[in-house]
């Protein structure tokens, strides 16, 4: 009789797995398994040799896939129409899979090639040519004018010593003139040493000048000159000035006033309203200041920021040379006698350009320079 054991027993033997019997492979699944390992190899070709080497291996002359295609001839007439049809359509699909490898690796070359390139197809960016700035235009029109004239433009050093700034030019220590000059002092007089400063004005040249040359002399000596004291429409801390010297036999008060107003009518036009008038400078005698009309009110407006009514714009002090500045320079001024005169650079650009205000031209404004 035989034996029975309770279901789930542990003493029940476990059934033995039925008999493995292993799946037979067919030329169909081949072909499956090489488009399979064909696809993945292609997306790892990261380059076109890459991409060439594995249309060699799939699909080349000796290729994986060409192999299968060669062999139809060997395998049973049932099986040759399947695994033929499945063979042409896994090397169309591949080749269009490799078209479309190739056409994205050379998309994403030629995005790295532009990302940093110029586009040489593109307009120009136009290059904004500079200009000189309006002073310094001014300044060199005011030099050729009186080179026109005869006169040699020479420079000076803008550090100067006290003896030239001043003593020289019959301004001695205490002085009441040095009040119309505030000084920037670089270093004080120290065992015997002469002060420096920056100088307040181009003067001193015309004695460093004398001193070394024998008349005739006619120089104009541009630079520029400091000055301690506050700025508002018509005044600044630092200036552009010319300085004009002409020192020979026979020069007289007409020779200066024709010479200043030649200047005034080139540099102004004729249009331009100029006046001379007595004016007190220590190196000169006399004295005179030439003024233009103003340029930014009708000339008696009490409220303008440029001539406060009076109706003209001093633009330099002029008049003959002192004597005994002659003598200085070791002239004889019983047969010498010269006309000296000094100019703001920028008091002449301003009527020029019709400026009100002084300070706008080192604001470094770019929307105002780009007037000029």
């Amino acid at each position: 009789m035989p034996l029975w054991f309770p279901q789930g027993s542990p003493n029940l033997p476990p059934p033995k797995p039925p008999p493995y019997t292993p799946r037979m492979t067919t030329a169909v699944d081949q072909v499956a398994e090489v488009e399979r390992e064909a696809r993945e190899a292609l997306e790892g070709a990261a380059d076109e040799a890459a991409l060439e080497a594995w249309r060699t291996r799939v699909l080349g002359r000796s290729g994986t896939l060409t192999g299968i295609l060669r062999g139809l001839g060997g395998l049973p007439a049932e099986e040759r129409r399947e695994v033929g049809q499945a063979a042409n359509l896994a090397k169309q699909a591949l080749e269009a899979a490799l078209e479309a490898r190739q056409d994205a690796l050379r998309a994403a070359a030629r995005e790295a090639a532009t990302r940093d390139a110029i586009d040489v197809t593109l307009p120009g960016r136009p290059v904004r040519r500079g200009r000189l700035h309006p002073v310094t235009r001014t300044l060199q029109e005011i030099t050729r004018i009186f080179e026109r004239m005869g006169f040699q433009a020479v420079e000076g050093p803008e550090v100067e010593l006290d003896e030239y700034n001043f003593e020289r030019l019959r301004i001695p220590e205490h002085h009441p003139a040095r009040d119309m000059w505030d000084t920037f002092w670089v270093d004080e007089e120290v065992d015997g040493r002469q002060p420096l400063l920056l100088r307040t004005h181009t003067s001193p040249m015309q004695i460093r000048f004398m001193e070394q040359h024998e008349p005739p002399i006619r120089i104009v000596v541009p630079g520029r000159c400091y000055r301690y004291e506050a700025t508002d429409a018509t005044h600044e801390w630092m200036l552009q000035q010319v300085e004009l010297l002409a020192v020979d036999e026979g020069l007289s008060m007409a020779d200066l006033k024709g010479t200043l107003q030649e200047f005034a009518r080139q540099m102004f036009g004729p249009q331009r309203r100029v006046m001379m008038r007595n004016s007190y400078f220590p190196f000169v005698e006399p004295g005179v200041e030439l003024a233009v009309d103003c340029y930014a009110c009708p000339g008696n407006d009490p409220t303008c920021s440029v001539c406060r009514g009076a109706g003209w714009v001093e633009i330099m002090g002029a008049g003959m040379v002192h004597p005994e500045i002659l003598e200085a320079a070791g002239y004889d001024s019983d047969r010498y006698t010269g006309f000296a005169a000094g100019m703001g650079v920028e008091r002449i650009a301003m009527p020029r350009y019709g400026v009100e205000d002084i300070r706008l031209f080192y604001q470094n404004d770019l929307r105002f320079l780009r007037q000029f």
